[in-house]
């Protein structure tokens, strides 16, 4: 169980999670779905604990295989129906369809799931807290079904249970209670798509994350920027900095609770530490030149530079607990752009050391450094998967810019996505998923931010206010 009471330090609810484990001996079922659309399906399904969830509802402790396939790039998307949780007040029976609607839409943008017309379901939520009638719901073509209650409780505490089922095996997949104050709905139904995505993917979900982002508006001459943090839904927004400042390249910390980025204070660029929720910053270092591109390391505890004094750039490391740096780069070549590899052992980066614009990776003291790209172009902004199998980057080349990825020995790469303008690759947490910006037209009020997944499909815009560029995807909210 994890509980978390009271208030977070930004003054919203906390959740209280419990999931439905295992109970009894598990049977592997392996049965193949036959759709109008579809080839078929191997099931293979995960089963969690029998912690009374629903009384009406019996657990039940047979295992059913039902996976989507996302390893094959371009899939069919599973036809998934989202049922209203059921509330039996006004209050909770609203909060129950808007929790199913943001379920269902986090599903859908994902590309790997089609939430079916909720038009064409029999049966209703109430009549399910006795049971899914399964074929009322193969009827309709429905693979996966998600059924649920919603309680308020105590004023404006909020009581979150839901069920998956596969619907062909008739089997009961996976569980969760959660509870939180009422005005926290929102992550609720993020935590609840996340575990739905993991129990038919077989990969961690990446829903409840924010996405920190350079709100973008005015003339060219006089263009503001500002911080920006949403939801990675682009719900919540709200703006960090006034747009007095220029301000760049944000990133956070493995906590999500930090941001790093770069800010002309003074006219001088200099690189920041802001804690999201209570507004303090710091400068990091005392650099007598400009410093940026900072990006924090796997454990925290050290944000990675670059330092220009002279005309030259070179890399530095800056310990936050000792305030010591050190230099990891020095020669006249511009170095630039370092990311760290998960385990923190390795250090990505641009540099024209070698005549032109390529991506060298090095050992995190700065030695070994060596060469990965050798395409035809520039190459730059490396960001280093969360899972440690790609690095993704930016590429230009006669005019055009592209998003794409490689291998950290520099083989297998791909471009994801090409236009007149992309740039600002960042990872969802469990390394599937690229957020880039994307400018089509000369215009920069076009700028906006878009997703792709590693298979270079399942292209979405993402809604923002303004023009949007250098977005970063946090780690799951803790």
């Amino acid at each position: 169980m994890i509980r978390m009471d009271g208030k977070n330090a930004d003054g919203t609810g906390m959740l209280d999670m419990n999931s439905i484990t295992e109970s009894g001996d598990s049977l592997k079922l392996r049965r193949r779905w036959r759709g109008s659309r579809a080839m078929g399906w191997l099931l293979v399904m995960l089963f969690a604990v029998a912690v009374p969830l629903l009384s009406a509802l019996p657990l039940l402790s047979a295992r059913a295989d039902l996976r989507v396939d996302i390893t094959r790039g371009q899939v069919e998307p599973m036809p998934v129906a989202i049922a209203d949780l059921y509330g039996e007040t006004a209050e909770a029976s609203d909060l129950g369809v808007k929790i199913s609607q943001v379920i269902a839409r986090n599903l859908e943008r994902s590309g790997l799931f089609r939430p079916i017309d909720s038009r064409a379901f029999i049966q209703g939520p109430e009549a399910m807290l006795g049971g899914p009638r399964f074929a009322d719901w193969r009827q309709i073509n429905a693979q996966a079904l998600v059924t649920g209650r919603v309680q308020v409780v105590a004023g404006d505490r909020l009581e979150v249970e839901f069920r998956l089922w596969d619907v062909f095996a008739e089997q009961y997949m996976v569980g969760l209670r959660l509870g939180s104050i009422a005005s926290q709905w929102r992550r609720i139904a993020h935590k609840v798509t996340d575990e739905i995505y993991k129990r038919l993917t077989g990969e961690v979900g990446y829903f409840d994350t924010r996405i920190v982002y350079i709100a973008e508006t005015g003339p060219l001459d006089a263009r503001i920027k500002r911080l920006a943090i949403m939801d990675q839904d682009g719900e919540n927004l709200r703006f960090l900095s006034s747009g007095k400042q220029l301000v760049l390249t944000p990133r956070f910390s493995p906590t999500a609770q930090e941001i790093t980025y770069l800010s002309y204070d003074d006219g001088i660029p200099r690189v920041y530490l802001r804690k999201i929720d209570s507004g303090q910053e710091e400068v990091l270092g005392k650099f007598p030149g400009m410093t940026f591109a900072p990006r924090f390391s796997p454990d925290g505890n050290s944000v990675i530079l670059t330092y220009a004094k002279d005309g030259n750039s070179d890399i530095f490391e800056m310990n936050l607990l000792s305030h010591k740096v050190r230099r990891l780069t020095s020669n006249n070549a511009i170095d630039t752009a370092p990311s760290y590899s998960p385990d923190g052992k390795f250090v990505v980066f641009e540099s024209d050391r070698g005549g032109s614009q390529q991506i060298y990776v090095m050992e995190r003291e700065g030695s070994k450094p060596r060469r990965i790209t050798f395409g035809k172009g520039r190459y730059g902004t490396p960001v280093w998967s969360p899972r440690g199998d790609l690095i993704a980057f930016t590429k230009s080349n006669r005019g055009r810019f592209a998003i794409g990825v490689i291998k950290p020995d520099g083989s297998g790469e791909r471009i994801l996505s090409e236009d007149y303008l992309v740039e600002g690759p960042t990872w969802a947490p469990n390394g599937r998923v690229l957020m880039f910006f994307r400018q089509s037209e000369r215009n920069p009020d076009s700028a906006e931010l878009v997703t792709v997944d590693i298979t270079g499909h399942h292209e979405r815009i993402l809604f923002t206010t303004t023009a949007a560029s250098d977005p970063a995807w946090s780690p799951l909210i803790p």
